[in-house]
């Protein structure tokens, strides 16, 4: 079977390559796609085939989909435009007969508030529409997210946020990566939506408390209102927009939206997922490390 990976000189993209080689793939087997080839020299250097595929260049998608059994359809970063960008990869998938289409989705996307659900939603539509086998993966919040955050406490000893008491089921890219690895060398998952989150997830009071652990000092969490959120973050440069943004994924944390797991991550994985102060000490080591001793 081969397997092609979007977007695989992305974050998670590299992740998802090095999960399926690790758990037996061989180089020969799997596609690795991106808008920028030279960007997947390493991944040429291993024997993978590289290919370009852009979301919004439909001709590039079909020829790269020649031949290819599986797609991982990784979601693209082009806010507003990734619905129809994301149907462009559905449609070449389903003219070329692949016979199992993976694509990263979010939590709960079809009845979500969250203001990221409504294009994974048009995307899981689009997916049901066009009769290709598939699965669909809910993945929470990446943990690396927060990476920012923790590395700004270093200096500040603050976390803030307008997300309440809510919960974030996160867990790092590279949880997420094995799991993708598995239900795409694996049988039995076609036609199955998955739910993925941490075993526990965890409060920003306890991001705080975790944050504390890995830079050795006391970070506290200060719970802002929307408003107050949106001014800070305009206050060290974002642009309104991004900023409202931003505060809006707060207000859905603290609605619960990212607030479920029931194991299935783990169950995937064959192991616990990782820990948040072991996914955070390994987003943020170099920033503790150069940090001097308190």
């Amino acid at each position: 079977m081969t397997i092609l990976v979007t977007a695989a000189s992305g974050h998670l993209g590299r992740l998802v390559v090095d999960a399926l080689l690790a758990r037996g793939a061989a180089p020969a087997e799997i596609v690795a796609a991106a808008r920028d080839t030279a960007k997947l020299t390493d991944a040429a250097s291993r024997g993978i085939r590289v290919v370009e595929l852009d979301y919004a260049r439909p001709e590039t998608i079909a020829p790269a989909l020649d031949g290819v059994d599986a797609v991982l359809l990784i979601s693209g970063t082009a806010f507003g435009e990734r619905a129809s960008q994301h149907r462009n990869v559905i449609d070449a998938a389903a003219a070329a007969g692949v016979s199992k289409l993976v694509y990263t989705s979010a939590p709960k996307a079809t009845e979500s508030e969250l203001v990221l659900a409504p294009e994974h939603a048009a995307t899981e539509e689009a997916i049901a529409a066009s009769g290709v086998p598939a699965v669909i993966l809910r993945n929470n919040w990446y943990t690396e997210n927060y990476a920012a955050d923790v590395a700004a406490a270093a200096e500040t000893g603050v976390i803030a946020a307008a997300a309440g008491a809510g919960r974030v089921a996160s867990a790092p890219r590279r949880d997420f990566a094995e799991a993708a690895a598995v239900v795409l060398l694996e049988d039995g998952h076609v036609g199955n939506a998955y739910e993925l989150g941490a075993d526990e997830p965890w409060t920003f009071e306890e991001l705080a408390a975790a944050a504390s652990v890995v830079l050795d000092r006391e970070v506290a969490y200060v719970p802002q209102t929307p408003d107050e959120r949106v001014a800070s973050l305009v206050a060290v440069g974002l642009d309104e927009g991004t900023a409202g943004f931003v505060a809006a994924i707060d207000e859905g944390i603290a609605r619960g939206d990212l607030a479920e797991s029931d194991g299935t991550l783990a169950r995937l994985i064959g192991r616990p997922t990782t820990p948040l102060v072991d996914a955070l000490r390994a987003a943020v080591d170099p920033v503790a490390a150069a940090r001097p001793a308190a």
